[in-house]
């Protein structure tokens, strides 16, 4: 029975609308796949299946490149922490105040999209940190909290979707490096830059909104004052005097500059042929070293002191490093189950191939939007991707660029999702209202991409 092929990422989505979850969905869907490779209709079935459940998450460390990211995915927690508690996200706050940097509204809004643009390294790191730099700014200018959650939440995923050199650029390579594809993965990941419509068309939009000072819909309606969460002070007026911007500078420098490095070094002076899993494994880990060393030699930290730290900032990650566990044992379980080779045969009988871009796009969109999250997203739909490339001969690079624009696209339209959440803390706005005035920038951005993926698929294929 070919058709129980699809049960489990069905499951995966069933329980992620259903119950909003995304840790049960996969897990429930690793399970169903593993009874259904094991074969067993027994009385025992359901606790073979549930061993081998275990067998395919623990398999997940035999491959070196996995290990990787979910230790870089812990290391980033404590490197975040660093940051934070060292006051260096402070003392960038009271440098850019102190030397009058934005004068106009023009300019505190410019400055915040392209915080949000700087800081790609991890979304809700750059959503805090163009907060926290921009919000006592919007407040002197008389402009509202909700087109600060606006430009920071629709700069911090598209910019890190794009650039690539981060968290998601290595899952994204784990997950493509279970393919054999006609390109590296490192190269059609690149490859797929261009064809990420929504990401590109959300960024025009922010910083023609920004230059312009022209909003549209409940955000032009929205004032300063009326969204606000709290009457937050002024970030100068919060600051630790031994704060100061290199403890956050410094670190971030040195991550981005060894991401670049060292997948010059791993590629044997070639960036494309690097190693995505390595570069950004090695990067974390020095840019933590680097934070701790300079916090140990301000002699405000003890040794004992900035382990806690480190510890604590790694165990609030540890809900996103379990979904990515899961999302990696669910995309091998799923490969071996052969999903993703049986859909593609579907689509390829039933389905144009000119509309499969903007269908993916269109369920890529639903499903984050429905989990909150654009990682368990892309677990599901890339394991089905693929395949669909190899079968019917599509460009891998235009089919993950509809998979990761689909991910972002519902993520910005959820309510749940955590990049939602923190950009409604980071900027001080209530999280309805900056759902409610970003909702019609994402759909017109969504949209737009449809046609655009259309008429690529007309023209093109």
């Amino acid at each position: 029975m070919e058709w129980l092929k699809v049960v489990p990422p069905l499951v995966a989505v069933i329980i992620v609308i259903w119950k909003k979850e995304v840790i049960l969905a996969l897990l429930l869907a690793i399970f169903v796949s593993e009874w259904l490779l094991v074969g067993d209709s027994g009385l025992l079935a359901p606790a073979t299946g549930g061993l081998a459940t275990l067998d395919r998450i623990s398999g997940v460390f035999a491959d070196p490149g996995n290990t990787r990211i979910l230790v870089f995915s812990v290391l980033v927690g404590a490197l975040l922490a660093y940051m934070r508690k060292s006051g260096g996200v402070t003392g960038l706050v009271k440098l850019l105040i102190s030397k009058g940097l934005a004068k106009s509204p023009r300019q505190v809004s410019l400055m915040a999209s392209i915080t949000g643009v700087v800081v790609f390294i991890e979304s809700n790191l750059s959503v805090l940190t163009a907060g926290i730099l921009s919000r006592g700014l919007f407040d002197k200018f008389g402009l509202s909290r909700a087109k600060l959650a606006y430009i920071i939440d629709s700069t911090s995923a598209p910019i890190c979707i794009l650039i690539l050199l981060n968290a998601w650029g290595a899952y994204i390579l784990a997950l493509l490096g279970n393919y054999q594809l006609e390109s590296s993965s490192a190269e059609i990941l690149w490859g797929s830059v261009p064809f990420n419509f929504y990401a590109i068309i959300t960024l025009l939009i922010v910083f023609y909104s920004a230059f312009t000072g022209n909003y549209y819909g409940p955000l032009a309606r929205s004032k300063a004052g009326e969204s606000n969460i709290s009457n937050a002070a002024n970030p100068s007026e919060t600051i630790e005097p031994e704060a100061h911007p290199a403890f956050m500078v410094v670190p971030i420098l040195v991550m981005v500059v060894g991401m670049v490095g060292f997948m010059l070094w791993t590629g044997n002076g070639v960036l494309a042929e690097g190693s995505g899993s390595k570069s950004v494994f090695y990067a974390t880990s020095l840019a933590c070293l680097v934070a701790y060393m300079m916090m140990l030699a301000s002699r405000r930290f003890k040794h004992q002191q900035l382990v806690k730290i480190g510890f604590n900032g790694m165990a609030e990650l540890l809900p996103l490093v379990t979904i990515v566990l899961l999302s990696l044992a669910l995309g091998a379980s799923l490969k071996q189950l052969g999903t993703g080779l049986y859909i593609s045969q579907i689509v390829g009988d039933f389905l144009p191939v000119y509309l499969v871009a903007p269908i993916i796009f269109i369920v890529g969109g639903i499903m984050s939007f429905s989990t909150g999250t654009s990682w368990g997203t892309f677990a599901i739909l890339i394991p089905i991707g693929v395949p669909i490339i190899q079968v019917m001969g599509l460009p891998p690079e235009l089919i993950i660029g509809a998979i990761l624009g689909g991910g972002i696209f519902g993520d910005h339209c959820s309510p749940i999702s955590d990049t939602t959440a923190v950009s409604s803390i980071a900027s001080g706005c209530d999280l309805l209202e900056h759902v409610k005035t970003q909702l019609p920038y994402a759909l017109v951005a969504g949209g737009a991409s449809i046609i655009l993926y259309l008429i690529v698929g007309l023209v093109v294929l």
